[in-house]
C-alpha cells in the first residue's frame, strides 16, 4: 500500500540541479558539490502548477508505499526551495547521466527511454498529447549505447496521483557515486502522463524503500549493493542541508555515516512494517503539551520524497491553531461543534468511550469495534453519504479536541470555543497553510515522541520560507493526511523533519536512527 497517494499528500515542488565539480576526498569518499537554486517568480509559478497535481511520487497500487571506509559511497544532493533533494546517477557503460530523486518512499528505479513514442500504447489516444511528451524533455536512456545492457522486456505501469508512467524493464550497470551496481533491473519509461513530469527538471526516480513495494519485484538499489558486497555496512544515511544560503544541498551516504553531519548519538527504532520505512511513534507535543490523538501511539513513515510533514487532520488543525496558520473554514466541523458540541462534552464527562461517542449521536456508523449499520449504499445515496463521512470525521476530531481540553479542567464555554477555533484552522483542500512570517519568533516549539524521547522542531525548522519578487512567503510545514485504522493513524516525516535530524536507514538491522543534524 502507498498510503500517501490516495489521500492526496504531495511531494511539494519540482526540482532543478547543477553540477559544479566532483572528486574523491582524502577519506576515500566521492564528494560532488552541487549548487542550490533560489526561488524566483517563474519557478514559484511552476511550483504552484505542480502543487495542484496530487502526490506525484506516490505509486498507487490500488490497495490503499563510519567515515573513512573505502567502501562507503556518498551521493551529494541538491536542495531546491528546501522542498526536495536530488542528485545524479549514471546508467549503462559508458554511463548515461540522469538527475533522480532519491526516494525512501518507493523502491523502483526508472528513467526515460529513447523508445518513447506518442502512439506506442493503444491507450495513448485517451491521454491529451501534451501529457505524453514529458520524456522528450528529459535525458533518455539509449540501450544501444551501452555495452552492459541486458534485455528484459517485461512491461509495467505505475500509477500516481497526478498521472502514470508506463514502460518496460531492462538491466544494466548503474553508477551511484563511485559504486557500479551491475545488472540492476530498472524501468525504461515510454509514457509519462502528467504535466508535472513535463514541468519537473528531474529525469527519474531512484527508490530506496523495501522490496515489498517494488513493482515487478525489481530489487532496490541498496539491496543490489548489499548482494554484490559493494558497501562495508548495510546502511545508508541522509544529511539534508536546510541553510538557504549554502551551496551544498546535502549528502546521501551509502555504507556508512559522516560524523560531521550530526551531533551526539543516534536514537534507533525498529522498522515495524517493511515496504516503507515505517516505525511506531508516540505523541506530538505543542509547546510541551500533549495533542492527545497519538498519545497511545501512531505509525510513522520516514520519506525523503515528501517535502513537508503530513499527519492526522485532528493534530494538524491543533498545530495550525497554535502557530496561527490560516486554512479554509470547514462548515461541517463548525456545524458539529454548534449542534453536537455540548452532547459530546456530556458523553465524555459521563465516561463514554471516546471511540463510541460519534456513533452514539448518529454521526458515524463505526464505533471503534464494529459497524453499527449494514452500510448498504445505493447510487442515489452516494452524495448524502459523502456529506455524512465529512460530518463523521469532523465529529471524531471534535471528540479528541474536547477530551484534550477536559484534561485541563476548562469550562464548557472555553472548550467549545476552542473547538470552534480549531475548525477555522483546518487545512485548505490543497493541504497547505500560510503563516505570518513576522510571528515566527512567537510560535511554539513542536516535538515528536520517538522511542520515549522528544525530537523538537523549532519554528525556524517547521516553517518553510519562499521568496517571490523580493517578498517572503511562509507556509506551515504541516499538511493534513488521514489514514484509517488499522493502518493508521499515520505520520509522514518528510524533508522538514529529516532536515532537522540526520537519518540513518539501517536495512541490515531493519531499524532507523535519528540524531540532530550538524
Amino acid at each position: 500500500m502507498r498510503p500517501m497517494h490516495l489521500l492526496g499528500v504531495t511531494c511539494l515542488w519540482i526540482l532543478s540541479c547543477a553540477l559544479l565539480l566532483g572528486g574523491a576526498c582524502s577519506d576515500g569518499l566521492l564528494r560532488i558539490n552541487l549548487s542550490k537554486k533560489r526561488l524566483d517568480k517563474e519557478t514559484l509559478a511552476a511550483a504552484k502548477s505542480a502543487r495542484q497535481e496530487t502526490n506525484l511520487l506516490r505509486p498507487d497500487d490500488g490497495s490503499r508505499h563510519s567515515l573513512g571506509l573505502s567502501d562507503d559511497d556518498i551521493v551529494p544532493l541538491d536542495n531546491y526551495l528546501d522542498t526536495q533533494y536530488f542528485g545524479e546517477i549514471g546508467v549503462g557503460t559508458p554511463p548515461q547521466n540522469f538527475t533522480v530523486i532519491f526516494d525512501t518512499g518507493s523502491s523502483n528505479l526508472w528513467v526515460p527511454s529513447s523508445k518513447c513514442y506518442f502512439s506506442e500504447h493503444k491507450f495513448d489516444a485517451l491521454v491529451p498529447m501534451f501529457l505524453q511528451i514529458a520524456c522528450y524533455l528529459h535525458h533518455k536512456y539509449k540501450s544501444t549505447k551501452s555495452t552492459t545492457y541486458k534485455k528484459n522486456g517485461e512491461t509495467c505501469t505505475i500509477s500516481y496521483g497526478s498521472g502514470s508512467i508506463a514502460g518496460f524493464f531492462s538491466e544494466d550497470s548503474v553508477l551511484v557515486g563511485e559504486l557500479v551496481v551491475k545488472n540492476q533491473k530498472f524501468i525504461e519509461t515510454t509514457r509519462e502522463a502528467s504535466p508535472t513530469f513535463i514541468i519537473g527538471k528531474f529525469d527519474g526516480i531512484l527508490g530506496l524503500g523495501f522490496p515489498e513495494i517494488s513493482v515487478g519485484s525489481a530489487p532496490p538499489i541498496w539491496q543490489s549493493m548489499q548482494e554484490q558486497k559493494l558497501i562495508e555496512k548495510d546502511i545508508f544515511s541522509f544529511w539534508l542541508n536546510r541553510d538557504p544560503d549554502a551551496s551544498a544541498g546535502g549528502e546521501l551516504v551509502f555504507g556508512g555515516v559522516d560524523k560531521k553531519h550530526y551531533k551526539g548519538k543516534h536514537t534507533y527504532v525498529p522498522v515495524t512494517r517493511k515496504g516503507y520505512w515505517q516505525f511506531d511513534m508516540g505523541d506530538l507535543l505543542i509547546g510541551g503539551e500533549s495533542t492527545g490523538f497519538c498519545a497511545g501511539g501512531c505509525a510513522a513513515i520516514v520519506d525523503s520524497g515528501t517535502s513537508l510533514l503530513a499527519g492526522p487532520t485532528t493534530i494538524v488543525a491543533q498545530v495550525n491553531h497554535a502557530i496561527g496558520a490560516e486554512g479554509i473554514i470547514s462548515t461541517e466541523c463548525k456545524e458539529v461543534v454548534r449542534e453536537y458540541g455540548e452532547m459530546i462534552l456530556e458523553l465524555l464527562v459521563a465516561q463514554t468511550r471516546p471511540q463510541k461517542v460519534c456513533s452514539q449521536i448518529g454521526l458515524c456508523v463505526f464505533d471503534g469495534s464494529y459497524s453499527v449499520s449494514n452500510q448498504i449504499e445505493s447510487v442515489v445515496d452516494k452524495k448524502e453519504k459523502r456529506g455524512s463521512d465529512l460530518l463523521c470525521t469532523a465529529c471524531e476530531m471534535t471528540v479528541v479536541w474536547i477530551q484534550n481540553q477536559l484534561r485541563k479542567n476548562q469550562t464548557k464555554e472555553l472548550i467549545l470555543d476552542y473547538a470552534n477555533q480549531l475548525c477555522e484552522r483546518l487545512p485548505s483542500p490543497n493541504g497547505e497553510s500560510t503563516v505570518d512570517c513576522h510571528q515566527i519568533s512567537e510560535m511554539p516549539d513542536l516535538a515528536f515522541t520517538i522511542a520515549n524521547k522528544t525530537f523538537t522542531l523549532t519554528p525556524e525548522q517547521y516553517v518553510v520560507k519562499l521568496e517571490q519578487s523580493g517578498q517572503t512567503i511562509c507556509i506551515s510545514g504541516f499538511m493534513a493526511f488521514d489514514v484509517p485504522s488499522p493502518r493508521g493513524p499515520l505520520w509522514i516525516l518528510g524533508d522538514v523533519f529529516m532536515g532537522a535530524y540526520h537519518t540513518v536507514f539501517d536495512f541490515g538491522e531493519s531499524r532507523i536512527g535519528f540524531a540532530k543534524s550538524a
